[in-house]
C-alpha cells in the first residue's frame, strides 16, 4: 500500500511564501513523474507544476517565475517552493506521484493567501 502525506499549507500575507512538501511512503518499486495540482473553491482542479524522473519540469502559466517544484528521490519527496503569494493562489494543494505504474494522490492541504 502506497500513501502521500502533505504538509506545509497555512495562512500567509500576500507577498509571502510558502514550502509543501509531499512524502510517499509505502511498496514503492518505481516513481516517475511527481506533481501539484490545486482546487480552489468553485473551480475544477488545475496543475500547478510537474518534475519527473530526470528532473524535466512543467508550470502552469500562472505560477512560472514564482514557484519551483523539487523532488528529493532518496526520500521519495517532492517540494513546491511557492514565492510572491497572490490571493489567487489560495486552493487545496494536492501532490499526485506516478508510482509504480500508477497514479496516487495526497489528501490535500490548504493554502491561504490573504490579509
Amino acid at each position: 500500500q502506497v500513501q502521500l502525506v502533505e504538509s506545509g499549507g497555512g495562512l500567509v500575507q500576500p507577498g509571502g511564501s510558502l514550502r509543501l512538501s509531499c512524502a510517499a511512503s509505502g511498496s514503492i518499486f518505481s516513481i516517475y513523474a511527481m506533481g501539484w495540482y490545486r482546487q480552489a473553491p468553485g473551480k475544477q482542479r488545475e496543475l500547478v507544476a510537474v518534475i519527473t524522473l530526470g528532473g524535466s519540469t512543467n508550470y502552469a502559466d500562472s505560477v512560472k517565475a514564482r514557484f519551483t517544484i523539487s523532488r528529493d528521490n532518496v526520500k521519495n519527496t517532492v517540494y513546491l517552493q511557492m514565492n510572491s503569494l497572490k490571493p489567487e493562489d489560495t486552493a487545496v494543494y494536492y501532490c499526485n506521484f506516478g508510482i509504480n505504474g500508477m497514479p496516487y494522490w495526497g489528501k490535500g492541504t490548504l493554502v491561504t493567501v490573504s490579509s
